[in-house]
């Protein structure tokens, strides 16, 4: 008989959401071991909800082998913080009443997605199941809302962190995507009953995005599309959001004029893929400062992610100062994936900073360092074409297919479960 697992996620497929992503491919994984029931939101990822999930309570539905119990949430906005709030609370609520109806669990696995309340949802789950309770922490909060001063409350912040510490104290296990991560966790106990921790990276189906031919047409229609076709592509993709310092970088790309050319003869584009709440202001931004030699585009369905991907000839991979042991950027891995080099504006001793250095992957510097970030941008300028980016790329995407594949994490987390 297969041991009985409850996954709760905020979002699932088809919601683009990357936890989603990871929980999915986490639990089709699992599914030789664990007979895996998710509850969910209705697919609600960018606010809007389509007319089929508005008429019930809940939705039951099975996906590539998982149960999925839908729960219904009223639409939001992603720059209104108050619908957002009411959007996650309904989520958390509907998910507690859920779990009275899905049966007997042996595992009860949580992620800290929505903050705070995904940890909470885990020990609730283990309290009305009688389950061994496993929590992966993606992000830590409060640190990431202090990180980037989303609110100077410390009133709101100290609860926050009590709960959170409870949520942690409650869990038979705690799983985290790095090594500054699990840090984190030692620190917040001051290294005094410190709760069962592993470190298990997040990883990427290294059959889904791999490197193409530049001139595969895929790759050549997404480009003309964009009029990106003969340019040097320095590509961001992915969430538009608060923990990435992204409006004080795009007053870097602006030092890169309209009409410069790599060594090679491109024009250089900066092309930013994705959405999220700090995109209106890039947007403005851009506009008012004539640069022309910015592009944005929406997000692309998964499908689709690898020809953007390998559309790009360098990608950031960014964050805030501050956001060291408190989150991962897991676009990192997709950027290995396809092979490509790898901007990377991340602080010393974070994971995905490790990893890069570790290959030799692409060139790094410090959140705050405009001017390291202006000369690093304009290395890759001067070396468009050169084989050193081509070995760059290439030394990231060996590394991922030894280290970092979907294969190899889904393992580890199977493991550490049934050891409980």
């Amino acid at each position: 008989m297969k041991k009985k697992l409850l996954i709760y996620a905020h979002y699932y497929i088809p919601d683009t959401a990357s936890t989603g992503q990871i929980l999915r491919e986490l639990a089709e994984g699992m599914l030789d071991k664990f007979d895996i029931t998710v509850i969910c939101v209705v697919p609600s990822y960018l606010g809007t909800i389509e007319d089929k999930y508005k008429t019930q309570k809940y939705y039951k539905e099975t996906i590539n082998g998982v149960n999925v119990l839908r729960i219904r949430v009223p639409e939001f906005s992603k720059t209104n913080k108050k619908s957002r709030v009411k959007n996650i609370l309904f989520y958390f609520f509907g998910a507690m009443a859920a779990t009275f109806k899905v049966g007997k669990m042996d595992y009860v696995f949580s992620i800290s997605q929505p903050p705070i309340l995904g940890g909470l949802l885990g020990v609730w789950g283990k309290w009305v199941k009688h389950a061994k309770y496993i929590y992966n922490i993606q992000d830590f909060n409060p640190e990431q809302v202090l990180a980037v001063s989303y609110t100077k409350n410390k009133f709101i912040t100290d609860v926050m962190m009590w709960f959170d510490k409870f949520s942690c104290k409650q869990s038979d296990l705690i799983i985290t995507v790095g090594r500054d991560l699990v840090e984190t966790v030692e620190n917040r106990f001051k290294g005094k009953k410190v709760p069962k921790t592993v470190m298990i990276n997040n990883w990427i189906d290294e059959n889904e995005i791999y490197p193409l031919d530049e001139n595969n047409e895929k790759v050549l229609a997404f480009k003309k599309k964009y009029g990106l076709d003969s340019k040097f592509v320095i590509m961001y993709s992915g969430n538009i959001g608060l923990y990435y310092d992204l409006e004080n970088l795009i007053k870097v790309v602006e030092r890169i004029k309209p009409g410069t050319k790599t060594a090679d003869g491109r024009e250089i584009v900066f092309a930013f893929v994705g959405a999220g709440s700090v995109l209106d202001k890039l947007v403005l931004y851009v506009k008012q400062n004539h640069m022309d030699n910015v592009i944005f585009i929406p997000y692309q369905d998964k499908a689709d992610l690898i020809y953007s991907l390998n559309a790009g000839d360098v990608h950031w991979c960014v964050n805030a100062k501050g956001i060291k042991g408190v989150s991962c950027p897991s676009k990192a891995y997709g950027i290995m994936a396809a092979s490509k080099p790898i901007l990377g504006v991340l602080e010393s001793g974070s994971e995905v900073r490790c990893l890069i250095e570790d290959t030799h992957g692409g060139l790094c510097c410090e959140p705050g360092e405009y001017d390291k970030v202006e000369e690093n941008l304009r290395w890759f300028i001067d070396n468009a074409g050169s084989e050193e980016l081509k070995a760059m790329g290439a030394r990231g995407r060996e590394n991922l297919e030894k280290n970092l594949t979907r294969n190899v994490s889904v393992r580890k987390y199977t493991e550490e479960i049934l050891k409980l």
